[in-house]
């Protein structure tokens, strides 16, 4: 089974808005893909969803916080990685992938997406995956 590691970016937009990540998240719910994600990524996760942007009570947010837990594997990354300059935060979804042993990983940042891969590992948007997984499975997602 595929294992993949979203970004944070990607985890919001498929919990609070659908579209192409939404279908990722789905086929993670039902046990078709692994998904992995680091504290480190988990706790960002944790950050953004309770701006008040989104609109999201105390008791929505831990919810959701819960739902991620029960359905994303956990990896603690050993090795710290310093690839990407312009936005060191986002080293920590390479970071992931590595300990994780992802084949994928799943972004529509900028600086993830113009690596292309990382030790092997390809970045891919989520409609480049989604279209991809068709391909390789013979199923939309």
């Amino acid at each position: 089974m595929e294992r993949i590691v979203l970004d944070t970016n990607i985890l919001i937009s498929g919990i609070l808005f659908g579209g192409k990540p939404r279908q990722i998240l789905e086929s993670v719910i039902q046990g078709k893909i692994n998904a992995y994600l680091s504290y480190d990524i988990f706790t960002e996760f944790r950050d953004v969803l309770a701006r008040p942007k989104f609109g999201l009570s105390r008791e929505v947010c831990l919810v959701i916080y819960r739902e991620v837990e029960d359905t994303f594997s956990f990896v603690s990354p050993e090795i710290k990685v310093d690839l990407i300059k312009e936005d060191p935060d986002d080293n920590v979804i390479l970071e992931c992938a590595l300990s994780a042993g992802a084949n994928y990983i799943i972004s529509g940042d900028p600086h993830l997406l113009n690596l292309k891969s990382f030790e092997g590992i390809p970045i891919l948007s989520p409609s480049k995956y989604l279209s991809n997984y068709k391909k390789r499975t013979g199923k939309n997602r």
